[in-house]
């Protein structure tokens, strides 16, 4: 017990801190917990006047400081203003509603794409993307706005939507204070420097303490480990002994037993992971629920809800299925028990009151919030994840399992980064309710303990911009400031200070290479003649060879194209290479379309998909025909399982149809030149003629290194700046802006579309691609500049014949041409559009019923997800709600696009969780 002396000294330092901070002494109580430093420091820095950046871990309560900000706003003598901005709309109704318990709902607004409440009260939060809207269009909303928060203010490395971070921190008034509250990176003092360059004083503000310690341990069958034996192993990454132990030996049994070796992949019995009813099971006997188990599949989640049913595993008591299900009805009344039983609601419900469920971007938004609120509440004690969990919403757990270390990036299978696997594992212990948080990774033969070691301590997450001028963005800043201040505005962002910081390293990386060029060339010098004059001459002819092998290569291609385009159906071909290797009849010639033919062929194993010129390294030969059923359904298995045999039947052998490529006789007349040269040159004679080439040619890689060093200073200095100008020069050309770089009225039109493909959309509003389309037909069309699917399909998605037809195709021919005049100029910004929603869309704004219109998506496993379904269609709505607004759109576009919206708001579109 502390001494009289000591609690008047302590009672002295509260009374001068309440003294210099009275605010902070005003807001602190009622938060019901003790501030911690670094919540304490930067509240402080806020009262003082300083901006601040906080980098915390996940759970450390970043949210205070800016909860603070809004408590200075409204305590304010003035009451000024807080907007209080996030990345998503689900965190933004969070925030909404955890201010109106606080504050009140006359105080705080609400501000998406989907909400506007009480948008003028002194508190709104809104999506980032609302607040750059409403900076371009100088609102008169920002009148009196005093504080910016900015949640989550990591997401400026997203590569879709990142840009929109640094054009709020670059156009908010001088007079605004910003709070950027972050996830822990590993470059926050980089990014604080450019926060102090355009934003003035910024306080840092970093802690690495997470308030609920994390344990990390590794599950190899059915044994579970600690990672570390300790606080100090874990800082060395030195494994536990035992777990390395253990984990080898299992290995060596599977290799014995099973004939796995990770070198040679699998032989034999697979290796089979712990069932996860047996995890969860696991999990419940050692006190670790609630639990996010991340499987990063989306299908994956929704079988393994499936297969812990399956195995009757219940982990919830009579009274709380009673309170589930209370729950789950109360939010379920906006739906028709017809949609419920196409969503699967019965079988989702199931699994809720065994306090099991998925959640992932497929599911339904409003089945998502229920399981995000009873997970919450305790009653959900399962939850398997993909990792769009770890972004955003409030859902942490006692404990995370990872199943596996690998997951899909949209291209190819790679390994979780370090940041990832703290991100996903920062989701385990809830502040206030455990004393520790637990992380788990399931054991598989290809998972070394080190590595998850490795993984686990390792703190680097560095903050990398994403940012590059938009078509809309020069627009608006050309309209705004004009064209030189503009220049200016986009050299002060964060990714052309991070490309000029990086400058500093290349330039000392340039001026040492120069030196040890130097040295290589008295190692070069020969006593017989100029060895650089020989030596360029060696160079040319492995130019020149590599050359006519390239030309070789394209003329091979060229072939392959040629003999593609003249497949017939029934053609059997041979597939020479890849993992289709073998014979194959072809069932659709897949010619005609865009690009290069694509044939849909059926293999002898009796796979069905699209071949490519680049799976023939020669022209496809016509090996024999065989005929296809009318109508062939490639995606039934008994009539592949039938085709294919008829393919076998042709008796044709692996080596048939192989033709003997003859070579050219004749060499090339530049490369035996240059070889006579080669052998007549004084330097060709010298015995120490290698070794003299040695060091020529590693001087000769180390000057074109230097020259790409030297390209790369060149190209960062004031790239942003120089892309700006492309843009506007391709604007200029098309209309957009004048020749003196003043906005035209169409160039205010496309400051107003708010979309990744925004010059696409203008230039069909200019040209009246869409006019005189019905709202279904208007629908449909513009779904294909929004659309994109998760991954490529097998076919070619197709489209109602007509008028929707029409416009894709006009859609289609001016995205041609833009891309035509992106590339000349080195840009990269039109993507090119997808047919793959046309026909959903198209069938719902037509009043079809949810389980047509779901079974219509253009989706490799069938139908498109309801949550799919739902997140398009919204933004479907959104565009066309741009267009009513579009200037450019004559009034017949206008009234359709109002009536489209209307006829997508229904059914499944019309809930809302606020």
């Amino acid at each position: 017990m502390s001494s009289p002396a000591e609690r008047y000294a302590a009672a002295r330092r509260r009374a001068a801190q309440a003294a210099a901070f009275p605010a902070l002494d005003e807001f602190a109580p009622a938060l019901g917990f003790d501030l911690d430093d670094f919540q304490r420091e930067a509240c402080e820095a806020l009262e003082r006047g300083s901006g601040v950046l906080v980098c915390a871990p996940t759970g450390a309560g970043k949210t205070v400081v800016g909860e603070f900000a809004v408590h200075l706003a409204l305590t304010s003598p003035t009451q000024r203003k807080c907007f209080y901005t996030t990345p998503i709309k689900a965190l933004s109704n969070q925030k909404y509603h955890d201010l109106v318990q606080r504050y009140g709902a006359e105080k705080v607004g609400l501000l998406t794409g989907d909400n506007a409440i009480n948008g003028d009260a002194p508190v709104v939060v809104m999506t980032t993307e609302v607040l750059r809207n409403m900076l371009y269009a100088g609102s008169t909303t920002l009148e009196g706005l005093a504080y910016v928060v900015m949640d989550e203010v990591h997401y400026l490395a997203d590569r879709f939507r990142g840009a929109v971070w640094e054009e709020v921190i670059i156009h908010l008034p001088a007079s605004v204070t910003l709070v950027s509250l972050s996830a822990t990176v590993s470059n926050a003092e980089e990014f604080a420097d450019w926060l102090v360059t355009v934003r003035g004083e910024t306080s840092v503000v970093v802690s690495e303490h997470r308030p609920v310690p994390l344990w990390q341990h590794m599950l190899v069958g059915k044994r579970m480990f600690d990672l570390f034996h300790d606080a100090d192993a874990a800082r060395k990454h030195d494994v536990h002994p035992e777990l390395l132990r253990y984990s080898r030996e299992t290995l060596r049994r599977l290799e014995m037993t099973d004939g796995y070796s990770p070198g040679y992949g699998r032989r034999g019995r697979r290796w089979r992971p712990p069932l996860r009813a047996d995890v969860i099971e696991r999990l419940d006997r050692e006190g670790l629920l609630p639990a996010i188990l991340f499987i990063f599949s989306r299908a994956g989640c929704d079988a393994a809800v499936q297969q812990c049913l399956q195995a009757g595993l219940r982990l919830t008591s009579p009274e709380e299925r009673v309170e589930i299900r209370r729950v789950v009805e109360s939010r379920m009344v906006a739906f028709s028990g017809e949609d419920l039983s196409v969503l699967g609601y019965w079988e989702w419900l199931d699994g809720l009151e065994r306090g099991l469920a998925a959640h992932h971007a497929g599911l339904l938004p409003a089945f998502k919030e229920v399981v995000e609120e009873l997970f919450v509440r305790g009653l959900v004690k399962a939850v398997f994840a993909t990792e769009t969990l770890a972004l955003g919403i409030n859902m942490p757990a006692r404990c995370v399992v990872l199943e596996r270390l690998v997951k899909f990036n949209g291209e190819a299978h790679v390994d979780l980064t370090p940041g990832e696997y703290t991100q996903l594992t920062g989701r385990a212990g809830r502040r206030g309710i455990d004393i520790e948080g637990h992380a788990v990774v399931v054991w598989a033969p290809e998972v070394d303990p080190r590595h998850v070691a490795g993984l686990a301590s390792t703190r680097t997450y560095p903050l990398r911009s994403s940012f590059r001028p938009s078509y809309n963005m020069a627009a608006n800043l050309v309209g705004t400031v004009g064209a030189d201040r503009a220049r200016e505005l986009l050299e002060s962002s964060f990714a052309q200070f991070q490309a000029d910081r990086s400058v500093v390293g290349l330039a000392r990386q340039v001026q040492h290479n120069l030196a040890t060029i130097e040295t290589y060339g008295k190692d070069v010098r020969c006593h017989h003649g100029d060895f650089d004059e020989y030596f360029a001459i060696r160079v040319a002819i492995a130019d020149r060879e590599r050359a006519l092998a390239k030309q070789g290569t394209s003329q091979r291609r060229a072939e392959a194209v040629r003999s593609l385009e003249r497949l017939r159906v029934g053609d059997v071909i041979r597939v020479p290479s890849g993992r289709r290797a073998g014979l194959a009849v072809v069932l659709d010639p897949g010619a005609g379309g865009f690009g290069e033919p694509r044939p849909l062929v059926l293999t002898q194993d009796r796979w069905a998909g699209r071949v490519s010129p680049a799976d023939f390294s020669a022209p496809a030969e016509v090996l024999a025909r065989v005929r296809v059923p009318k109508n062939f359904n490639h995606r039934a298995p008994a009539a592949r399982r039938d085709l294919a045999s008829a393919v076998t039947a042709t008796g044709l052998d692996r080596h048939a149809g192989r033709r003997n490529k003859s070579r050219g006789n004749g060499e090339d007349h530049e490369l035996a030149l240059l070889r006579i040269q080669l052998r007549q040159h004084p330097c060709h004679a010298c015995e120490e003629r290698e070794e003299h080439a040695r060091w020529a040619e590693r001087r000769h890689r180390l000057e074109r290194d230097t020259q790409q060093l030297r390209d790369k200073v060149a190209g960062r200095t004031g790239s942003l700046a120089r892309t700006f100008d492309n843009v506007c020069d391709l604007l200029a050309t098309r209309g957009y802006l004048t020749p003196d770089g003043e906005v035209t009225d169409a160039g205010r039109m496309l400051a107003r579309i708010w979309t990744e493909a925004d010059l696409l959309v203008a230039e069909c509003l200019r040209r009246g691609i869409w006019d005189g389309l019905s709202p279904s037909e208007l629908a449909a069309a513009v779904s294909v500049v929004l659309y994109e699917a998760r991954r490529e399909g097998d076919e070619r998605a197709s489209v109602p014949r007509g008028p929707v037809s029409d416009a894709v195709d006009a859609t289609l021919k001016i995205w041609a041409e833009l891309e035509a005049d992106e590339a000349a100029r080195g840009l990269d910004l039109t993507r090119e559009p997808d047919l793959g929603f046309v026909w959903p869309i198209f069938r719902w704004a037509r009043g079809e019923d949810l389980a047509k219109v779901l079974a219509s998506g253009h989706n490799l496993d069938g139908e498109m997800p309801a949550g799919d379904f739902v997140r398009w269609a919204r933004q479907v709505v959104d565009l066309l709600g741009q267009l009513t607004d579009a200037a450019a759109a004559s009034p017949g576009v206008r009234d359709t696009a109002r009536a489209a919206m209307t006829a997508v708001k229904r059914g499944v579109l019309i809930y809302n969780s606020v």
